[in-house]
This record gives C-alpha cells, structure tokens and sequence, in this order.
C-alpha cells in the first residue's frame, strides 16, 4: 500500500515540473519574439527615415540629374559679380591727331603691301602724311604712358586714355613735347611730323596712329567715331 502512494505523488510532482517549464519556454519565447519584433521596426523607420533624405539620381547622357526629391533642397542666391566693363563717367571725346592725308590705312584683317620691305603684311594703323614739322596732337585726353625711339617705329608716344583705350603716335621727330607721367588734354601738341620709321621711310613724312582697347588693335576710325 505504502509503495502505491509515494509512486503516485512523485508521477505528480514531475508532471508539474514539466509542466512549469513549458510555460517558462513559452514565456521565454515569446519575449525574444516580441524584442526582435521591436528591433525590426526600428531599423525600418530609421532606414525610411534615411531614404527621405536621400535625393534619388538618374543618369541623362554624361550627367546626373535629380530625377526625384523627397525633401525641398535649401538654395543659397549667388552673390552679384561686379563688373569688368571699364567706365569713363562719360563719352570719350577724339578727335584726328593732325590734319593730312591718309597714305596708308588700317589693315590687320589682310596684307598690304609696304613699300619700304616690299612684301605684304599686316597695318595696325593709320599714315598721315603731312608736311614734316607740322604739330601732331593727343587724340583724346589722357596720360603719357612711355616715349621712345626703335629703329622700327622711330620716336613713338603712348598715351593711356580712359576706359581701356591706349593711343600710340610713331616716326614723329625726335623733339617732343611730352614726357612719361604728363597729363594731356585732348588736342594738346605732343610731337611734330617726322620720318623716323625706318620700316615705312619709303613714305613722305607721316605720322603712323594706331589704337588698342584693352591691348586688342582697334581701327582708329572707329576710335573717331566714338564721339557719335
């Protein structure tokens, strides 16, 4: 009898224990589950949250253009560019440098034929002829830039002008009446007609005018014009 029982009560007390750990790997589970659960979602709304930042590109020929945006972009306004354009305050007033006759014009977009060399090449001015002694005066007012004599051009003045312009007067005679740093006003006596340019001597005495804009030759006649 006495066997019967303790065999009875100890079949009652393992069922129990099973049973109690049943429930503890069910508990258990279900936690796991419910944390991976937990940090699925979280990954999800972050990655989401990263996607909305992203602007998403499509490839056009060789260049990548915005193809869709999520989000409004911020634009910074480009700060304005100040000008390079060069101001005179006013219309630059020339005006011929002497009164003669023009023997040679103003030819950089073909050849002409020089005398003096006997060959074709380029002219980046204007001759005028005049009697030798006669004044040769500024063209626009400005400052003397430089004087000098080369065997080319002979004695040459350089005056700068406003806006960009720059005038040079070459085979005047060898007394003049300017030097670098004088101040000019337009008309005012530089030099005389000479015939120091030794690569236009087969001309009677002249002077050679030539005009650069912003060190580019300009056709002194358009130079003229400018008054309107």
């Amino acid at each position: 009898m006495s066997n019967n029982k303790n065999t009875g009560r100890g079949y009652g007390r393992g069922y129990y224990i099973a049973l109690i750990l049943c429930a503890a790997a069910i508990g258990i589970s279900g936690y796991l589950y419910y944390r991976n659960a937990n940090q699925t979602e979280t990954t999800l709304q972050e990655s989401q949250a990263d996607t909305a930042q992203v602007p998403v590109y499509a490839t056009q020929g060789d260049e990548d253009v915005v193809a869709v945006a999520t989000q409004p972009q911020s634009t910074t306004a480009a700060e304005p560019t100040q000008s390079t354009t060069p101001t005179t305050g006013g219309i630059l007033k020339t005006a011929m440098p002497l009164e003669g006759t023009t023997v040679a014009e103003y030819a950089v977009d073909c050849l002409a034929y020089n005398e003096t060399t006997r060959d074709w090449r380029v002219h980046n001015g204007l001759d005028i002829a005049a009697e030798e002694g006669t004044s040769v005066c500024a063209a626009a007012a400005g400052v003397v830039y430089t004087t000098y004599t080369d065997d080319a051009m002979g004695t040459t003045v350089v005056i700068r002008h406003d806006g960009g312009y720059t005038t040079s007067y070459s085979s005047l005679a060898q007394e003049l009446a300017v030097q670098p740093g004088d101040a000019v006003e337009l008309g005012q006596t530089i030099g005389c007609v000479g015939s120091t340019a030794l690569i236009e001597n087969a001309l009677e005495p002249h002077v050679h005018f030539s005009v650069t804009y912003r060190d580019a030759q300009m056709d002194p006649m358009e130079f003229f014009a400018m008054n309107g």
